[in-house]
């Protein structure tokens, strides 16, 4: 109830309360049980999850009964006893698997289920302990949590029974050769085992190093079976498999430690113990096959285990035994070229594609097509020559310009090559010459572009006297511009178009002068023109070549008029037969004035060949002595215009052969140069050194009997003598 404040006359305010602490009048004291009966309920606590039975005790109360120990300095001890208690539990645990089932996958289960327990059990019993994990073992040094003095009994009691290591290690061998050997298996029992086995510190130690021995011995028998029971596509597909599955076998269970030595023991014991055999069966054939897929298989696996050297060398003497017997092979000579290119051609698809178009192999491809393609050293360069010939000569059909530039390209990496690249040039040249003079070329743009590829691949110096036949070709035209504007051409013959070309002689390949009884229609033309050009050019002299010349004439057959485009050799024949018929072969001899050869080629072509403008008796394919020849009545032919002078773009062996000699005659100078620069520079030097200088500044092909002769033969004339008291020293005479 309310009671009224005493009033003395004016009102006042009540004063503050205050609370006031005081101490107990007696200090409190734990019951004298405290310890051993909290510990009794938390030992019963960890009985009972031990034993998979429900704990009476809230864990709440649990909690605070390990919280009160710790506070009143019990924390040591209960470490201890409770440590004791797991101890002797793991114990009795690892001890129970002991003498189980030799079936080794129920034995994987039981090791299973004996450490998901104590996995559980620790998980349990630390959420009771948390106080004491978090107080007292993160105070106190070298003490483990809970969670790592379980590992650490775990691992103690079972690396103390080495049956139960053995087995355990044992089951997970066998299941995963289970799972090599293509049966399913548990994988998440292997992943939680090898799990267990790394979070015990036991994984490489008790797995791992069988494990790998294990993986070794397997892949080895399997390696030698595969390799005698496979062909290599299906091999190399069966190793890149197996090392894709395990791959997935680490990314399942197994610990990301292990890929880098399994992967290693995979491929060594599957790849790189049986390089060798497997190039030797079946590199070859991919190659000739053109199995870009599987080569490039066969790429990144070697390239994993370091055998692209011994793979670069494979293809070095697949490229040398391929190119040696096509090089070598002389009744295919017609088509060397073509499938050198073909060859070439798949080769770089396969260096690009398969090969990921590495650099090292690049040079390897080059070294050996420039060791094969000079073993015969200097054919190739010929028929190279040959090949471009026909590319660009007109009337091979089918080529459009891009196509041809293409062509012409691919020729370029052959003759890049070639080591008697001046071989190659006086081919050239002759050839050059043919198309050039018989206007046989089937694009001037293709011509020049080849020379700019010419100049550039060798210099200006390998190509300038090529340009100077297209200048002197510029300059023919010029010419004949000026001499049908002359006074002399009012001499030619209305019916007739003449056209001279006037060549440089340093230019063009040398040609023999020939004597021929050439018709008086003719030689009245060389008159008026040559008439004409030194009125132009005083002191110059002109060399007529006929075998280079060509006409087109105008034949009257009972059939029908025809006009004929023929060489100058065949315009002699065929005029003779204007003045009679029923002509020997002798008579054709002497009136004609050819040589017996050409002479017999020539009426070959007239009378034997696709256009047959004269009849021969008696009949045949070749040309003897003692035959006749008549102007065939009976010619017909659909066209008008009619083609027969092909037989000048061909060459003869004779033609060949004096190519040829002029190019080793033009090297015996080279090599004497040489020899004398070297010599002059130096003053003295021994035979050997003397030879290895000359190797590297020659660029063609030569054997060291050919430098032998031209050094004696410069002793012979002077240029050098041999040191009186060492026969192996030569000295430069200056």
């Amino acid at each position: 109830p309310a009671r009224p404040m005493a009033s003395h006359g004016r009102m006042g305010t009540a004063a503050p309360r205050r609370l006031v602490i005081k101490p107990l009048k007696t200090t409190p004291r734990l019951p004298d049980n405290f310890e051993l009966a909290t510990w009794a309920k938390l030992l019963a606590a960890v009985r009972a999850v031990h034993a998979k039975r429900p704990v009476t005790h809230s864990l709440e109360e649990l909690y605070r009964g390990v919280e009160d120990m710790c506070l009143q300095s019990m924390a040591a001890r209960t470490y201890e006893r409770l440590e004791a208690e797991c101890e002797a539990h793991i114990q009795a645990s690892v001890e129970a698997l002991r003498g189980q089932t030799p079936d080794a996958r129920a034995f994987l289960s039981l090791m299973h289920g004996c450490w998901t327990s104590h996995c559980e059990e620790m998980l349990t019993l630390r959420s009771i302990f948390l106080y004491l994990d978090r107080t007292h073992v993160m105070q106190t040094a070298g003490k483990k949590s809970l969670w790592d003095m379980g590992l650490a009994s775990f691992r103690r009691n079972l690396s103390a029974r080495p049956d139960v290591t053995a087995k355990l290690r044992g089951g997970l061998l066998s299941l995963i050769e289970a799972e090599r050997n293509g049966d399913a298996v548990q994988r998440s029992l292997l992943s939680d085992l090898l799990r267990m086995l790394y979070d015990l510190n036991l994984y490489q130690h008790q797995f791992e190093e069988a494990f790998l021995a294990a993986t070794t011995a397997f892949y080895r028998a399997e390696g030698s079976a595969k390799l005698h029971a496979l062909d290599v596509p299906s091999l190399l597909l069966h190793i890149k498999a197996r090392l894709a599955s395990e791959e997935q076998r680490v990314s399942h269970y197994l610990h990301v430690s292990s890929r880098k030595p399994l992967i290693a023991a995979v491929r060594q014991m599957l790849l790189a113990a049986h390089v060798p055999a497997i190039l030797e069966k079946g590199f070859s054939s991919l190659l000739d096959q053109a199995r870009i897929e599987d080569l490039g298989r066969m790429y990144i696996l070697f390239a994993q285990v370091d055998a692209l050297p011994p793979l670069r060398h494979a293809l070095s003497t697949y490229i040398k035994r391929v190119g040696t017997v096509l090089v070598s092979d002389v009744e295919r000579e017609r088509v060397l070229v073509v499938e050198l290119l073909a060859l070439k051609a798949k080769l770089d698809t396969v260096l690009a594609t398969a090969f990921q178009g590495n650099d090292l192999f690049a040079n390897t491809l080059k070294e050996a097509f420039e060791q094969f393609i000079n073993v015969r050293q200097n054919r190739p360069a010929e028929l190279l020559a040959r090949h471009l010939d026909t590319q660009l000569r007109a009337g091979n059909k089918g080529l459009g310009e891009d196509e041809l530039e293409n062509s012409l390209d691919k020729a370029m990496t052959l003759f890049r090559y070639i080591d008697g690249k001046d071989m190659f040039e006086a081919f050239y040249k002759k050839d050059l010459s043919k198309r050039l003079l018989l206007d046989k070329s089937a694009s001037i743009d293709a011509e020049k572009s080849m020379i700019s590829k010419l100049k550039a691949e060798c210099g200006s110096a390998f190509t300038s006297k090529l340009e100077g036949m297209f200048k002197d070709i510029d300059l023919s035209r010029d010419v004949m511009s000026s001499f049908r504007a002359s006074v002399q051409a009012a001499e030619v013959p209305p019916s007739v178009e003449l056209s001279v070309h006037v060549l440089t002689q340093g230019y063009w390949p040398s040609y023999p002068p020939v004597e021929v009884n050439l018709p008086r229609e003719i030689l009245q033309l060389q008159t008026i023109f040559s008439s004409f050009y030194m009125s132009k050019h005083n002191g110059r002299r002109l060399l007529w070549h006929p075998y280079l010349g060509h006409c087109t004439l105008r034949a009257n057959f009972p059939l029908g008029r025809k006009e004929m485009a023929v060489s100058l050799l065949q315009t002699i024949v065929l005029l003779l037969f204007n003045d009679g018929d029923n002509l020997s072969y002798p008579h054709l001899l002497q009136a004609t004035g050819i040589e017996d050869k050409e002479l017999k080629i020539t009426l070959q072509s007239l009378a034997c060949g696709k256009v047959r403008a004269l009849r021969k008796e008696p009949k045949g394919r070749n040309v003897d002595e003692t035959d006749f020849f008549f102007f065939d009545n009976s010619f017909k032919h659909p066209l008008f215009r009619i083609k027969v002078n092909s037989i000048q773009m061909r060459e003869t062996e004779a033609e060949t052969e004096q190519t040829s000699e002029r190019v080793f005659q033009d090297r015996q100078y080279q090599i004497d140069a040489a020899i004398v620069r070297v010599m002059k520079a130096r003053k003295t030097l021994s035979h050997s050194i003397l030879m290895a200088e000359l190797f590297q500044q020659l660029k063609f092909p030569m054997k060291p009997a050919d430098l032998k002769k031209r050094i004696e033969s410069l002793i012979d004339r002077e240029y050098l003598e041999r040191d009186p008291t060492s026969a192996s020293t030569y000295r430069y005479l200056a």
